[in-house]
């Protein structure tokens, strides 16, 4: 009997007589990517050779892992998302986290400081310090990183319209405190393409705003070669609705315009691909989201390799950071989030992330407490310390489900990427309105099966209370921004007024002509130039992106 012949006989024998007795919770099973589910995998699913297709852990295509030994050398970067109300605060809480075993740093700013603003100016009113740290000028940074050795810990930011600003002051805090720049180690998200159609947090038009990231990938490519210069991100779009599939499509297919780009500004592939590194969430579909990520790795290789001719191993391998699903997170029993957070730090980690944050249980309702995100550590320290899942490498290859999975994801991808290729590419498909409308599609279906019932929430729209919150909140003073203001003030009066002047002036000719702008934005900040500062100078310039509308 062929496998095709008992799998028929199983099916009509035993799983549709069992069925007809018991029926199943729902006419169709399928992922959030609309893959359908059937009871097993079908044997014309299976393949012999799917080991040697596979291939092994840090071989091409990288589907297992981008290193030979994974976790059995070391463990993912342990990374809390941090920062809140001011520099000070937020450097007891990196203290803190340090303390507590957490082997990254990674940089929550507040809204102003993300779209260019000083937290004197009026816009910022009532925004400073509230969902992350207030960063203004290098005093702020210097302040942030006191006591912690820059050369000795790897630093995430999560910044995008003002990244190359951000890293320029970072870069100038590491000078002072004499470490080599060419020792620091870490991560600017600096992805802004995903910024017009999923997060909103962009300043300028996708020309010149593309010329920030590539002049940060030529200077970093000398100057701070072991800095990653573009984290891509897929997180915020899955955030804003999208699936599995459109989160890996469409992050590639921005992958792809950041790589012309940079071709395009006359670098050779593998001389910048080694510090691309990218951005992906952990949702709950738990063999979804382990498939989703080695998916993205074969895909990616692939891409590299045959479309760009990428000739060296790190130019081919995906790596990437992982951020539990914030969109998730309920401010009802939000004791339940401590589980979905285990279960998609789980799959990330059987995925083969490289760092990891972990979100705390509190954060539908308010910034997260010392308690919370020492909760979400923990977390992710039993999964690597206590479950035996990091002792070897790629524990789910070889199932059937994971690999149909992966196939059908990585297809799922590809086909977007065509899309959009046939579009023009990733800046006119944003024009077009295409991504956009493709997210808000998902996002208006996977709200439609919440409130069909189709997809259960646990404690949302089944297993309801009544319940009377007793958790711990944390709450932002409000003085702190007028603090911020009184700090600013001193600092504008107690500068170089005419050497502040005259590097406004220099910046405003470089930003109309072609040079690269990452050293002039160090010696701004060095010189205690503010971040709104710069900012605004270049808005002169180079004026506002705005977003059009869609009919």
């Amino acid at each position: 009997m062929t496998d095709q012949e008992s799998f028929e006989n199983w099916r009509t024998n035993l799983y549709e007589c069992s069925k007809n007795k018991f029926p199943e919770r729902k006419a169709v099973f399928k992922t959030s990517s609309d893959i359908p589910l059937d009871p097993i995998v079908p044997p014309e699913h299976i393949h012999p050779n799917r080991f040697s297709e596979l291939g092994f852990p840090g071989e091409y295509p990288y589907v297992r892992g981008v290193q030979p030994t994974m976790y059995r050398g070391r463990f993912w970067t342990m990374r809390q998302y941090a920062g809140y109300s001011s520099a000070e605060e937020s450097n007891a809480r990196y203290r803190f986290l340090l303390e507590q075993g957490q082997t990254g740093l990674s940089v929550a700013f507040d809204l102003p400081t993300q779209i260019g603003y000083d937290a004197d100016d009026p816009i910022a009113q009532g925004e400073v310090g509230k969902v992350g740290v207030s960063i203004s000028s290098i005093e702020d940074m210097e302040t942030l990183f006191k006591g912690i050795p820059l050369d000795k810990v790897s630093t995430s930011m999560t910044i995008n319209a003002p990244a190359a600003i951000l890293l320029a002051a970072y870069i100038a805090v590491a000078k002072k405190q004499g470490v080599e720049t060419a020792k620091l180690r870490g991560t600017i998200q600096n992805d802004i393409l995903k910024e017009y159609v999923a997060r909103g947090t962009y300043i300028y038009p996708p020309a010149p705003s593309m010329r920030l990231i590539t002049d940060t990938m030529r200077f970093c490519r000398t100057e701070v070669p072991n800095w990653n210069t573009i984290s891509i991100s897929g997180y915020h779009i899955r955030e804003a609705g999208s699936t599995a599939a459109q989160e890996v499509g469409f992050t590639l297919a921005n992958a792809i315009a950041y790589i012309e780009a940079a071709k395009e500004a006359g670098m050779d592939v593998d001389d910048f691909a080694p510090q691309l590194s990218f951005f992906f969430n952990a949702h709950n579909n738990f063999l979804e989201e382990i498939a989703k990520f080695r998916a993205a790795r074969r895909l990616y290789a692939k891409i590299m390799r045959e479309r760009f001719g990428a000739q060296k191993a790190e130019s081919q391998k995906l790596r990437f950071h992982t951020q539990t699903a914030g969109s998730t997170l309920t401010a009802q029993q939000p004791e339940n989030n401590v589980v979905r957070v285990t279960l998609q730090a789980l799959a990330a980690v059987l995925g083969g992330t490289q760092s990891l944050h972990t979100n705390s249980m509190d954060e539908a309702l308010w910034l997260p407490t010392e308690k919370s995100v020492q909760v979400a550590l923990r977390t992710q320290q039993i999964i690597a310390y206590e479950s035996g899942v990091a002792d070897v490498v790629d524990p789910l290859a070889g199932s059937y489900l994971i690999e149909y999975l992966t196939d059908q994801i990585e297809e799922k991808a590809a086909e977007y990427i065509h899309k959009i290729d046939e579009l023009g590419g990733a800046l006119k498909a944003i024009d077009y309105g295409f991504i956009s409308n493709e997210i808000q599609d998902a996002a208006f279906s996977a709200q439609r099966r919440l409130e069909t019932v189709e997809d259960v929430v646990v404690g949302v729209n089944k297993f309801q209370q009544e319940e009377t919150l007793e958790l711990e909140s944390l709450r932002i003073n409000p003085v702190i921004e007028a603090q911020q203001r009184e700090r600013l003030a001193r600092l504008r009066e107690t500068r170089d007024a005419q050497r502040a002047a005259e590097l406004l002036s220099q910046l405003e000719t470089a930003a109309r002509g072609s040079e690269n702008l990452i050293p002039l934005f160090i010696t701004c900040v060095e010189n205690k130039l503010t971040l709104g500062e710069i900012c605004n100078l270049l808005r002169s310039v180079w004026g506002e992106y705005r977003a059009p509308s869609f009919i």
